[in-house]
């Protein structure tokens, strides 16, 4: 009868009826059940399976397992959400994207998803009033043996350091290539990662992170699944850190989240791809994001910024004193204004040290002044925020200097992804929208699909940028993670790595300079980085006068777009190299970003209609130095150096 029952279920389900368990006497009798959600390419399916008590997913592509059977379950103060009891109904709907498939309990519901780039699940509360949400167990459950490209948090732990001291990062660091197997599991891991698993590969990230801390992964086990670890939510946050500017927790609740009625928690995402050029290229967090807030968007330009410290407000022969005061600032928006760069940013050091309050702004800075004399040669001006001075008074603070007619803010120093400083993140990003201000978060967690949401917020870090060249030896391989985070990171959204470096040096020859720093690779590297990192608020990151002194270089990288119609990951492999196709309306930018190994690479041109191309690409000799050309027939073979790149701008 029990198994009669079964069948009779899965046949209702088959044409989307209800199915409902049976309950004779408040005794339920346990009916297994599996419903399913397949991308419209009918390729990826992910599974919900109802066995007994405990829910689990899983997923697959073609036929192949990518994730066994794991673990799914959210726990409140009014009980577990993940043991089947009582009713349950389904609903399903499909689109040209997506398949979409909703198990409805009593008090929650799971979504389940595929796209045919991979796949995704997310809780749904059905619950009025508040609520506390003691933890999430969210596992994505391999092989020992699966390889994992993996960053741990900052932190390094001895054997008795807990998760605890590792909740606070700033989300910067380079890749291990591991066996899940051997992950140190002493350490955090933060999203985004990339498993290697029967033949294909499985990144795995979240997206609609709202009012709720972001997910880290641990291998408490040992075993073949990555386990998910939350913050808890702040009970104590005094003022330190960084020049006073962040929050250092003291104490935490014994829960990670405070809920209140009716909402959705964040997706919990596996893009799948049969080559590494397909993780760069799915946009899975952009898709599951919620879309624009803003009414209006026409006032966000997005655009270059000519920036400052990163060369240590690095100009020459200038007959000034060159520091943080207005004659320098007016310099740099002088250069800005010659080459057609949309902004300037005054960076840490406008307001007062140690005091944390943006309307103290020192002696030697007028803002007013800048502001206006930056409007009348179509720049406009971001001010630098650290996260403790902004959150004293957003909406304040945002008024005032979207008052004087400052375009947007940098706001640094975030360090945490709990649910009070993801609070913080989305508070920013609303209110800067009423005031028509721009964000550029630093110091901060990765890209979960908020600038699809607010598009005022156009860029994020949470990447281990070019600032680190400043002061790490050549033994740090900076040219390997450049060709890494295109298909982890970047896999995310937006990435302000702070390019343009003009000092270039092969690995051999780099030496940190904090003052008058290099980049490790070529001139081409960097200019590559333009087109292969997505960046709508993108860096010039050192001196005008460097720049000044290569001027038809210069117009180049200042015409660039920063935003564009399409992209296409020819091809690449992760720590290896990779070339990006990208589209704008009258242009097609072709870029190489070359790792370790020197390599030749084939880019076919046949079909292209153009009226114009322009290829920047290495010189065999120097790093800084590049080859330009303006011919090309049929199909191009282009020599990348180690640590090299190329750029190719066909223009229709």
């Amino acid at each position: 009868m029990k198994k009669l029952f079964a069948i009779c279920v899965m046949m209702l389900l088959c044409f989307g009826v209800e199915a409902q368990r049976v309950t004779t006497n408040k005794t339920t009798v346990n009916v297994d059940l599996r419903i399913d959600a397949t991308s419209p390419s009918g390729d990826n399916t992910i599974v919900l399976d109802m066995n007994g008590e405990e829910l689990m997913w899983s997923a697959s592509h073609c036929g192949v397992e990518v994730v066994a059977p794991s673990r799914l379950s959210m726990t409140t103060n009014h009980g577990k959400w993940g043991e089947m009891r009582g009713t349950v109904r389904f609903s399903y709907s499909k689109t040209k994207e997506y398949n979409s498939t909703i198990a409805k309990f009593r008090d929650f519901a799971i979504e389940l998803r595929a796209y045919d780039e991979g796949v995704a699940y997310r809780f749904i509360s059905k619950r009025s009033g508040s609520y506390k949400i003691i933890d999430e167990v969210a596992e994505f459950a391999f092989e020992g043996d699966d390889m994992a490209w993996i960053p741990y948090t900052n932190y390094r732990p001895n054997a008795t350091t807990d998760y605890a001291t590792q909740y606070e990062t700033s989300f910067e660091n380079t890749y291990d290539y591991t066996a899940i197997k051997d992950i140190d599991w002493r350490r955090l891991i933060f999203a985004p990662v990339v498993v290697e698993r029967n033949g294909l590969k499985l990144w795995i990230s979240e997206s609609n992170l709202e009012d709720y801390p972001g997910m880290f992964f641990s291998n408490r086990d040992k075993n073949g699944v990555l386990d998910t670890e939350f913050a808890p939510r702040p009970k104590e946050v005094e003022q330190g850190g960084h020049n006073m500017l962040q929050g250092i927790v003291k104490s935490r609740h014994d829960y990670i989240a405070e809920g209140k009625g009716r909402r959705a928690f964040p997706w919990r995402i596996v893009a799948i791809g049969e080559s590494d050029a397909e993780l760069a290229e799915q946009n899975l967090v952009w898709k599951l994001a919620d879309e624009s807030r803003i009414a209006d968007t026409s006032w966000i330009k997005p655009g270059k910024v000519a920036w400052e410290w990163w060369n240590d407000w690095g100009l020459e022969g200038v007959d000034f004193k060159v520091g943080i005061n207005n004659e320098t600032y007016k310099y740099y928006i002088d250069f800005a204004s010659r080459f057609g760069i949309e902004y300037v940013i005054l960076d840490e050091g406008w307001s007062v040290n140690l005091a944390a309050d943006l309307m103290q702004v020192v002696p030697e800075i007028d803002i007013k002044e800048l502001v206006d004399y930056a409007a009348e040669r179509n720049v406009g001006i971001i001010l630098w925020a650290g996260y403790w001075a902004l959150n004293r008074d957003i909406e304040g603070i945002c008024k005032h200097y979207s008052e004087l007619g400052v375009k947007g803010w940098k706001v640094d120093f975030l360090d945490r992804d709990d649910q009070e400083m993801v609070e913080f993140v989305y508070d920013v990003a609303e209110i800067a929208a009423k005031y028509h201000m721009l964000v550029d978060y630093h110091g901060v967690y990765k890209p979960t699909g908020l600038g699809r949401t607010y598009p005022n917020v156009v860029n994020f870090e949470g990447v281990h940028g070019l600032e680190t060249m400043k002061w790490l030896g050549r033994e740090h391989d900076q040219i390997g993670y450049d060709v890494t985070i295109p298909f982890i990171r970047g896999a995310a959204g937006p990435m302000d790595y702070t390019q343009g470096a003009m000092h270039n040096a092969y690995r051999e020859d780099y030496r940190p300079d904090y003052s008058r720093p290099m980049s490790q690779g070529t001139r081409c590297h960097q200019l590559a980085m333009y087109v292969v990192y997505d960046a709508p608020l993108t860096m010039l990151c050192d001196s005008p006068t460097n720049y000044e002194a290569e001027p038809d270089y210069t117009h180049f990288v200042a015409q660039m777009p920063t935003l564009w119609d399409s992209k296409e990951c020819l091809e690449g492999a992760i720590g290896e190299y990779i070339v990006m196709r990208r589209d704008s309306s009258d242009a097609t930018y072709i870029a190489g970003l070359n790792g370790n190994t020197p390599r030749e690479v084939v880019v076919p041109l046949a079909g292209e209609v153009y009226s114009q191309i322009e290829i920047y690409a290495d010189d065999k000799e120097q790093a800084s130095k590049y080859e330009y050309s303006t011919t090309a027939d049929g199909e191009l073979k282009l020599w990348m150096s180690a640590g090299g790149g190329f750029v190719i701008k066909i223009k229709r």
